[in-house]
Order: C-alpha cells, then structure tokens, then sequence
C-alpha cells in the first residue's frame, strides 16, 4: 500500500511539474485600484493564488478549532472531577474460559 501511495504522490507531482512548466508565459495582472504588473509568468501568478487560497481556508477553519479544543478541555476537566468523587469499583477477574474445541451448544 506505501508504495501505491508513493507512485500516486510521484504521478500527481509529475503532473503538475509538466503543467507548471507549460505555464511559463508571461502575463499581465491588474489589480483593483489600477495598478499592473507586467511580464509575470503565469505558473508564479497561479501559485500565488493557490498560496493565498490554502491560507485563507485555513484561516476559516481556526475559529472551530479552537471551539473543539475548548470543549476537549472541559470534558477533561469533567472526566477527573468525576473520577475523583467516584468511588472506583473492586476490580474482578475475567472467569477463565477453557477451549474445548467443540462448536458451542
């Protein structure tokens, strides 16, 4: 199984390699407020967008995060107050099973 993952890892980089390097072509990129930029190759502006998004997106994820780490820590904290006020319960051996090797009834 590691090495399909491995191969599929190798294959989706190839991939992209050989769409970055057919994406070289210089282009222009114009901002809201007027301002261009000339002759930026379009895998740099591609990258940069891609860079921007997965930031953004995980930006948009930290507020749950945090939401579960706070409850996380409040069941702990739950979880020993009740193991302190309970009293533990005598621990009682498994009884011992014995294999006879026949089907049971």
């Amino acid at each position: 199984m590691r090495y399909l993952v491995w191969t599929l890892r190798l294959l989706i980089f190839l991939l992209v390699l050989v769409f970055a390097l057919g994406n070289t072509a210089p282009v222009a990129v114009t901002f809201y407020s007027g301002l261009v930029l000339q002759d930026i190759p379009l895998i740099v502006v591609m990258l940069a967008a891609f860079v921007l998004g997965a930031v953004f997106g995980l930006l948009l994820t930290i507020p749950g995060a945090m939401r579960r780490r706070r409850e996380a820590a409040r069941l702990r904290r739950e979880l020993d107050r009740l193991q302190e006020t309970t009293p533990a319960a005598p621990v009682q051996p498994a009884p011992a099973v014995i294999d006879t090797g026949l089907p049971a009834r």
